[in-house]
This record gives structure tokens, C-alpha cells and sequence, in this order.
């Protein structure tokens, strides 16, 4: 009895230690596009949605009446791949991207506002101010990008020595949180290109997040050290706790109040960190593309709704909804 006990224990204190078991149990779910995405991107309040296929290029949906609202076509006459989709945090305009080229876009016209070439370097991430006129491109040759597409003011910021693999600009596009390559992110002042603080990790950073009233901020790297940080000390406040030796993900968003973190990983999972603690709080498996091997789909973003559940857009093609326990 004993010999069977133990290792029942054992493994009870492990999931106990992890978390609950990854739920498949959604409240909500939009097919949005059956052969899957190759990006997708969820206003902050997760009522809309803006993803791109080959089959039908740009479409922005309303999740709230469950319809497409526009089809908005390809971003350039090439019909380029669009791999990354940012929507500002007010849900006015968006950002698309290309490994060349960047559109910007008024949703609230579903028009294009222009169209813009890299020629140094392939775009890596993108994000946009709430203005639509202010832009941050992290580069694969090390540069990290701020625009005024207005003005036509460009800044480059040269601290990262290899390339810049997330972006993420606050939404009046005052500072910028970038992450690289070479082991480092940056706070840094758009208006100036000055380092306010620098965060050091041992592998190479491909996530970070702000927080939209400039309190916190998210950087993790390629191992398992993810970091909440306090932006204006730029003091720690909690490394998020999992013992997977492994914490990779594709998307990371704060809660309106920034006590949560919503994270998504390129192999289904949904997980909501309490931003004081580093504790887990839930998580969830979203749905694969039918028939794909292995069964998974890349987390493309994720969003806090109106009714306080979790929403999540895949490369499925699919948008769930979570309730939290």
C-alpha cells in the first residue's frame, strides 16, 4: 500500500504545484476563418477581431454580434503575407505587417491609411499609439524603430546588439518596451531615445508587455525566467512561478487594473498570472486546427471582455471565451 501511495502522492503534489488541469471546457467560441490564420491580433476590450488568411487577407469581425464587419483585402498589391496584426489600445486603428512592409488602418473606416517599405532590415514585431500616427518595428538587424508617420520624425534606438524579437509602445507612444536577442529589454523614451531602464535576462527575451497606464511591465525569455516588472522603480515585483523548464509564449497582456497577466504559447495554452505574486491563477487549451499534426494552434493574442472572461485568437482560426474560476 505504501509502494502505491507514494507515487500517487507524488504526482497529486505536482499538478497541485502547477496549477488545475488546462480546461477545454469554453463558454463562447467564433469560427472565424476554417484553414487557420497566420496572424490575428483582439482589441483590448476583446470585441473585435482582426486576422489574416491567404483565403480571404484582411477581415475584421465583431465577436460581440458574432459577424464579420469588413473585409479589408490584401495589405499590398504583392498580397504579402501579413505575419503580424496590432490593434491600438483605444480599438480605432490597427497595424499590419509583412517581413517588409507595414500598413496602418482606420477600423473605425476600415480604410488604409498608408503604406510603408523597411529596406535595412525584416520587421519582427509592430505596435501602434492610440493616435494612429505614432508606430514602434523591432528589426532583425538589432534597430528598434519609432515613427511619426505624420511628421515623418523617425528614431532609431541602437542599444540592442542583435535582433529585436518584441515590441510594445505605451498608447499615448511615449515609451517603448523592447527585447531582444542579445539578452536585454529596454524602457526607453520615444521623444528622446534615452534608456530609462534596462532588465537583464539569460536567454535570449522574445515577449514583452506594457502595462496601458505605464505601471508594470513583461519580459520573459526563451527558458523559464518571466518577470513582472514595476516600470517606474524598475524593480522587480514577481517572477511568474511554473516549474515547466519552459516558458515560451507568443502573446502577453495586462488586465485594465494590471493585476493579471493573460499569456499564450504556441502550443495551445492560456495562462492567467496574478501580477503580485507570480502565482497561477488559470489556464486553459484552445482549440487546433482540425486535423493539424500535432494538435496545436499558436496563441496569436488574447483579452479581458466586458463580462470578465478570458478571450483567446488563434492560429485556428478560431476566438474563444473563458470563464475563470
Amino acid at each position: 500500500m505504501r509502494l502505491f501511495l507514494k507515487p500517487l502522492f507524488v504526482t497529486f503534489v505536482s499538478i497541485a504545484l502547477n496549477g488545475c488541469f488546462f480546461s477545454n471546457s469554453d463558454d463562447q467560441r467564433w469560427e472565424l476563418e476554417p484553414s487557420g490564420t497566420s496572424s490575428l491580433a483582439l482589441s483590448r476590450d476583446a470585441r473585435f477581431a482582426l486576422l489574416y488568411s491567404k483565403q480571404q487577407q484582411l477581415v475584421l469581425w465583431d465577436l460581440q454580434e458574432s459577424q464579420p464587419l469588413a473585409e479589408l483585402g490584401s495589405q499590398d498589391q504583392q498580397t504579402s503575407t501579413v505575419s503580424r496584426i496590432k490593434i491600438s489600445d483605444n480599438g480605432r486603428y490597427a497595424i499590419t505587417a509583412s517581413q517588409t512592409n507595414f500598413a496602418v488602418w482606420d477600423l473605425a473606416w476600415t480604410q488604409a491609411k498608408g503604406l510603408w517599405s523597411i529596406s535595412d532590415g525584416t520587421i519582427r514585431d509592430v505596435d501602434i499609439a492610440n493616435n494612429g500616427e505614432r508606430v514602434l518595428l523591432g528589426l532583425t538587424n538589432g534597430k528598434a524603430i519609432y515613427v511619426n508617420l505624420v511628421t515623418g520624425r523617425r528614431m532609431e534606438f541602437l542599444a540592442h546588439r542583435e535582433k529585436v524579437n518584441s515590441v510594445a509602445l505605451s498608447p499615448n507612444g511615449r515609451f517603448a518596451l523592447t527585447g531582444g536577442n542579445d539578452y536585454n529589454a529596454y524602457l526607453w523614451d520615444t521623444s528622446s531615445g534615452q534608456a530609462l531602464h534596462k532588465f537583464e535576462h539569460e536567454q535570449r527575451v522574445n515577449r514583452v508587455a506594457l502595462h496601458r497606464d505605464g505601471k508594470y511591465g513583461f519580459t520573459s525569455d526563451g527558458g523559464n525566467h518571466a518577470v513582472v516588472w514595476n516600470l517606474v522603480t524598475g524593480e522587480e515585483i514577481a517572477q511568474l512561478n511554473s516549474f515547466s523548464r519552459q516558458l515560451i509564449f507568443s502573446t502577453a497582456r495586462f488586465s485594465d487594473d494590471g493585476q493579471m497577466l493573460i499569456t499564450g504559447t504556441p502550443s495551445s495554452r492560456v495562462m492567467i498570472w496574478d501580477t503580485q505574486n507570480g502565482k497561477q491563477l488559470d489556464r486553459f487549451e484552445t482549440e487546433p486546427l482540425k486535423d493539424a499534426r500535432p494538435p496545436r494552434s499558436v496563441v496569436y493574442d488574447a483579452a479581458f471582455d466586458h463580462h470578465g472572461r478570458v478571450v483567446t485568437g488563434t492560429s485556428a482560426g478560431i476566438a474563444q471565451a473563458w470563464k475563470l474560476d
